[in-house]
This record gives structure tokens, C-alpha cells and sequence, in this order.
């Protein structure tokens, strides 16, 4: 079978009743919606419990995929994101945020730091410092989170994440600013040096 099936051609077929189909398309996407839902909720058994019904979901027809929306994958991590999001409410009864989190984690109207560059930001995230980016991302409120994960790890543009997230691109812009600059003083009161000559983000 070619390996360069589009997705819609094995979303017919999976429809179809090909099993085959479908274990092609979860082979393709499962990585990239585990990754994003490991570093938004920082548990191993709850990502994979999101994939599983993310995948579910879209098998048995829950959830349904309009091409004409943008592309699978996209709407996979839309998904995934609404399943994080009833988790994120069903902890909030129980656990209070953490603390240095709360001073990042009102709504999007209230003054705080914004960072004056994005290359300290882009070391952490593109050097080989996997541990401290999950610390400084738990630290974030959630909204915070899915931009930063989805521009920074997944390297989506903000037309996409803005589709994503139900957002316009603004408040995209708006969110990933704080996000990179809670960030920074978070790896600043860490006592963390990155190299600023590591990859530099562009606008996407």
C-alpha cells in the first residue's frame, strides 16, 4: 500500500470497513497527540488514555472530521484538547493550582511581563533540556499551555493553533507572548542558562 495515502483516502477506507486503514492513520498521528497530551497534562496513563479515546472516538464516528476545516491532524489535537480540557475541571475541584503558576494564570486582559525576545524561550525548548521544558510548561495555566505546545513543540502556525483552540489569531498571539514570558522567569528563578544561539523561532 502507497505510503503516501492522504488521510482522507484512509478515513474512506477505515469507513469503509478496512481495519487495516485505521491502524495506518493511528500509526501516523498517535505520536504527535501523545506528545502534546503528555507535555499538556504531565501523565503518562492520562496521555494515553486521551489517545485511546481520541482514536476511539474517531473510529466509531463520535467525533466527525470535516476536511474542508483543515487537516486531520489538526482536528486530532483539537480533540484531544476538549478531552484535556474536562480533566483540567475535574482536578480543579479537587487540587490547587501551583503557586508560581497563579501569577501567570489570569484571564488574558490583566497586565503581566511580556517578553522583550523569544531566543532564551526557543533554547529551552530546541536544546536537549526535556525536564526543565516539562517543568516551565506545568507551571503554566492550561490555556497557556496549549499554545506554547502546540507552537513550540508541534510547530504549528498560529492560523492553526487558532483553529485548534477555538481562538482568534490575537488572542493566540496574545497567550504565546505570556506563555514565553512566564517561561523565562520561571527559568531565571530556576537558575537555568540556556544557550541563546540555539534555534530562534520565526513566525508561522
Amino acid at each position: 500500500m502507497d505510503n503516501q495515502e492522504t488521510d482522507s483516502s484512509l478515513l474512506t477506507q477505515m469507513r469503509d470497513g478496512d481495519v487495516a486503514a485505521f491502524q495506518r492513520l493511528y500509526q501516523r498521528h498517535q505520536g504527535p497527540i501523545y506528545r502534546y497530551a503528555l507535555m499538556r497534562c504531565g501523565q503518562s496513563a492520562v496521555a494515553a488514555d486521551v489517545v485511546q479515546d481520541v482514536f476511539m472516538g474517531l473510529l466509531s464516528k463520535s467525533y466527525r472530521y470535516d476536511a474542508g476545516l483543515g487537516s486531520l491532524q489538526n482536528f486530532l489535537f483539537g480533540v484531544a484538547r476538549n478531552l484535556l480540557l474536562k480533566q483540567d475541571q475535574a482536578e480543579r475541584r479537587h487540587q490547587p493550582l501551583p503557586a508560581f503558576g497563579k501569577e501567570f494564570g489570569e484571564e488574558d486582559g490583566e497586565e503581566v511581563l511580556m517578553s522583550g525576545t523569544t531566543e532564551p524561550v526557543d533554547a529551552i525548548f530546541h536544546q536537549q533540556l526535556t525536564e526543565h521544558v516539562r517543568q516551565a510548561v506545568a507551571v503554566l495555566r492550561p490555556h497557556y499551555r496549549d499554545v506554547i505546545i502546540l507552537y513550540e513543540l508541534q510547530e504549528l502556525s498560529y492560523a492553526e493553533i487558532a483553529m485548534i483552540c477555538g481562538l482568534d489569531i490575537g488572542t493566540v498571539r496574545s497567550r504565546l507572548s505570556r506563555a514565553r514570558a512566564a517561561i523565562l522567569q520561571y527559568s531565571e528563578k530556576q537558575g537555568w542558562r540556556p544557550d541563546v544561539a540555539a534555534k530562534t523561532g520565526t513566525q508561522r
